[in-house]
């Protein structure tokens, strides 16, 4: 199965979209997926629809655990659905 990326032409629509990463002060794991990782993560499994769990690792898109957290994360702080968008307008536009 081919792994499909976000072109660098998107990424830099969307990377401006995502805040700065800010660790928590009560400490914690460092992150180790980078954003654009997470999302080509994310976006493999929502047009795959596979399980979370079954995000293939040699894809290097970080474990689909990892992708699931920072989509959690991103739709709690109103990320998502701006990333989301503008995706969409960019998939109308070609």
């Amino acid at each position: 199965m081919a792994r499909r990326k976000i072109s660098n032409e998107l990424w830099a629509v969307l990377e401006p979209l995502i805040p700065a990463f800010t660790p928590s002060p009560k400490g914690g794991r460092r992150r180790t997926v980078d954003d654009r990782a997470a999302l080509n993560g994310i976006v493999y499994v929502l047009h795959t629809g596979i399980a979370w769990e079954d995000l293939p690792q040699e894809l290097g898109f970080g474990s689909g655990m990892t992708c699931w957290r920072r989509l959690r994360h991103w739709q709690a702080a109103g990320v998502w659905s701006k990333l989301h968008l503008a995706m969409l307008c960019r998939l109308r536009e070609t």
